[in-house]
């Protein structure tokens, strides 16, 4: 009797355990389909969120290490909803709508959340060569994508909140991702480079350059707020 009942259980369970299973699948599913636009919504609200705080006077432990930057990820994603370290920065270039926030270093965190600088020593509007690197993610709108479409001749303003930093673009290149002289310094310049893949694609081996020359300081206002925000 007692192996009939237990049959009768299993009858009785099968259909709930097959919807269950249904549900779960379904639920798998949907996440692998809407995988890139959940990363691009995250990562555009986390960069946004971060660019909206006052810039830190505090810098973290950088890390410059090219080699140590992963491709956006979900996991990735989920890490750098927990860190809530301060920006030493920001960037914006009005013609192409970009505004981000900038972190010292490429820490992963980081640069889901924003740019980050490629050399501990560098110094905005300073006769140096003061080097951001950014992700090209699938949607060309977040983080660095965006500098695909920025032509030669247009602004790209830098502030610390202390003064704001303006770089005309001078040049914009495709190059081989191992091609890093771009970011060294050149005597008596006062430059501004940009990094980011040349697609959205993962494994992409080229990088767009952009660089930029320094073409004036103004005292930082709240007026110029605006311009990052």
């Amino acid at each position: 009797m007692l192996i009939f009942k237990g049959r009768r259980k299993m009858k009785k369970l099968l259909p709930i355990l097959r919807w269950v299973l249904v549900v779960v699948l379904l639920v798998v599913g949907l996440a692998l389909i809407f995988n890139e636009q959940i990363k691009s919504y995250v990562v555009h609200n986390m960069s946004q969120s971060a660019i909206s705080q006052p810039v830190s006077k505090k810098k973290s432990k950088g890390n410059f290490d090219f080699q140590s930057v992963k491709a956006v990820d979900i996991k990735g994603v989920a890490s750098a909803t927990q860190d809530n370290t301060g920006a030493i920065g920001k960037i914006a270039i009005p013609s192409i709508g970009l505004k981000l926030p900038i972190f010292y270093g490429l820490d992963n965190n980081n640069l889901m959340r924003g740019a980050g600088t490629m050399k501990s020593n560098q110094t905005m509007g300073g006769e140096n060569n003061y080097a951001i690197a950014g992700h090209h993610m699938e949607d060309p709108n977040i983080l660095f994508g965006p500098l695909s479409k920025v032509k030669v001749g247009k602004d790209i303003y830098l502030t610390d909140e202390k003064n704001v930093y303006v770089y005309k673009v001078t040049r914009k290149v495709v190059v081989d991702e191992h091609e890093v002289k771009w970011v060294d310094d050149v005597p008596g310049q006062k430059l501004v480079t940009l990094v980011t893949c040349a697609s959205g694609t993962e494994g992409e081996v080229n990088r767009v350059i952009v660089q930029g020359e320094l073409t004036k300081v103004q005292k930082y206002t709240a007026n110029q707020d605006s311009i990052f925000k």
